[in-house]
């Protein structure tokens, strides 16, 4: 069957290792754009993105990251550690042609994209990175707390800062997951809003899980949310939801129980995990999280980019899904000033 600029083709490749679902759009012999997602997500958030370059003549594939939407979904906790997504994504490479690929990713997608650039760099021509910036000695809480801006998260108060509620996984998985599972749908819908400027320099939500005893309160449930269609058309939500219904939260939480392998699988990487290939960082101004602007969360990745492009939009983490328009028109004015 062949896919079309206009028509996203449902696909699956299986191997002695794993299974991973794909979405491919466009000319099969066009130059290769592989779209990553995050978490809580999967492949089809990047529908807009996908037929926008279709369109331009890319080869577009978004694969589902294991633990999420068709792909493999293991039991273990330490079969989520980004080494074993790399080689889903390595597999995933050499079954489209292993010519060397555009790849753009978010949030966890980051960690999946810029691990694969760091080890196997014969695979990428170029990355762009939404909304997680690059740590180059591993994306785990060892890395990215001591880039806490402490005049927001006071250390004596905030000790792991915007990144407490990653922290609540490694101390209360069990408890993190049965949270989220216990209303599945409005647990997606509460989680992917749109950003809010007017909680730039304020304490996040994120930093507080701890002490409210989950992401939700003492109510252990997400509360009656509507989805926002701005974000995910309502037949991709639908279909997100239904994903969710089948695998449940724990999957794709396991991805943050696995900090001391994810290090490790850094450490190992060539050159300390520096990039050679063109960089493109698209930064949230109004991500509570990981926005870049005004601390040292972007330092590591700075210093390990030979050719690093950074804008940024006002928008919050889902950036991709807030900003569809306005991420094409930046993706394809690097690709255009970089020659690729």
């Amino acid at each position: 069957m062949s896919a079309t600029s206009s028509t996203l083709v449902s696909r699956t490749l299986t191997t002695p290792r794993q299974s991973t679902h794909y979405l491919e759009c466009g000319p099969v012999g066009g130059p290769l754009m592989i779209f990553l997602h995050g978490w809580p997500s999967l492949g089809l958030m990047w529908r807009a993105q996908m037929d926008a370059f279709a369109a331009d003549g890319w080869h577009c594939v978004a694969p589902d990251l294991r633990g999420s939407g068709g792909s493999s979904a293991p039991p273990a906790i330490e079969a989520y550690a980004i080494e074993e997504v790399v080689t889903d994504m390595t597999e995933l490479h050499d079954h489209l042609g292993a010519q060397p690929a555009i790849w753009v990713s978010h949030d966890w997608g980051v960690v999946v994209a810029a691990g694969l650039a760091a080890h196997h760099p014969d695979r990428s021509r170029g990355l762009v990175l939404t909304s997680l910036a690059y740590q180059p000695a591993g994306h785990a809480l060892p890395t990215v707390v001591p880039l806490v801006d402490r005049t927001i998260y006071p250390a004596d108060q905030y000790p792991d800062g915007q990144w407490d509620y990653y922290r609540y996984y490694t101390t209360h998985f069990e408890a993190a997951v049965a949270d989220l599972d216990a209303d599945k749908a409005a647990s997606l819908a509460s989680i992917f809003r749109r950003g809010d400027p007017a909680g730039v320099g304020k304490v996040a939500p994120h930093a507080v899980v701890t002490r409210n005893g989950g992401r939700f309160g003492a109510t252990h449930r997400a509360p009656p949310t509507s989805p926002d269609p701005a974000l995910w058309p309502s037949a991709d939500f639908a279909v997100l939801v239904r994903t969710f219904e089948a695998h449940g939260f724990r999957p794709s939480c396991a991805w943050y129980m696995n900090d001391e392998a994810n290090l490790a699988y850094a450490r190992n990487a060539p050159d300390a995990g520096r990039l050679s290939q063109p960089v493109l960082f698209v930064n949230g101004d109004f991500d509570p999280v990981c926005s870049i602007t005004g601390n040292r969360q972007g330092d590591p990745m700075r210093a390990a980019c030979a050719d690093l492009t950074v804008t940024s939009m006002p928008a919050g983490h889902w950036l991709p899904l807030e900003r569809k328009t306005e991420l094409i028109q930046a993706i394809r004015a690097w690709l255009q000033s970089k020659k690729l």
